[in-house]
């Protein structure tokens, strides 16, 4: 996936949230395969465990059985069919998390060659934040940024002021 590029932006707004919120003490257990940004996180001191590639729509065993104190999950959700599942199955009492946003002039992505690369989800802000709180989360900070790309065109034009990601710091609601 990152063979040629990395997404600069998008992980440098991401540690620097990830920063803000959890110390290097705790533990990440991140939704995901190992990959760049794991690494990222490993030499900034943050101690990470991936879940293995299961499908997490139908394998939560990993996530159950973590003693991680922090998830991450960082443009996972839009992957899955059930993201309400995984969310009710973390254990910890935070979470962050982040997803691309809908764009309003641009299909959902499909990859056309990794049936596992494609989003069933396109959120909008506010369909996330519900989407959380309904799984028993509350909202404590965050944030979205653009993603400019330096094409020609209307699309590349509009990517300058349209906010593409959006990540939130989240903790367990008491039951």
């Amino acid at each position: 996936m990152y063979e040629k590029t990395f997404p600069n932006k998008r992980f440098k707004h991401t540690l620097q949230f990830l920063e803000k919120h959890i110390k290097n003490s705790e533990t990440i257990l991140d939704l995901g395969v190992e990959n760049p940004f794991s690494d990222i996180m490993k030499q900034r001191g943050f101690k990470v465990e991936n879940t293995k590639g299961e499908d997490l729509d139908m394998d939560t065993s990993t996530i159950e059985n973590s003693n991680a104190s922090v998830v991450t999950a960082f443009e996972i959700f839009e992957h899955l069919l059930s993201p309400f599942t995984v969310l009710q199955s973390i254990k910890t009492n935070k979470l962050v998390a982040s997803v691309p946003l809908k764009l309003w002039f641009s299909s959902a992505y499909r990859s056309k060659t990794d049936m596992l690369d494609r989003h069933y989800h396109e959120f909008e802000d506010w369909q996330f934040d519900w989407l959380l709180e309904k799984a028993g989360w509350k909202i404590i900070d965050r944030q979205k940024w653009t993603n400019p790309t330096k094409k020609i065109g209307i699309r590349p034009i509009l990517r300058w002021f349209t906010p593409r990601y959006y990540i939130v710091y989240a903790e367990r609601i008491s039951k």
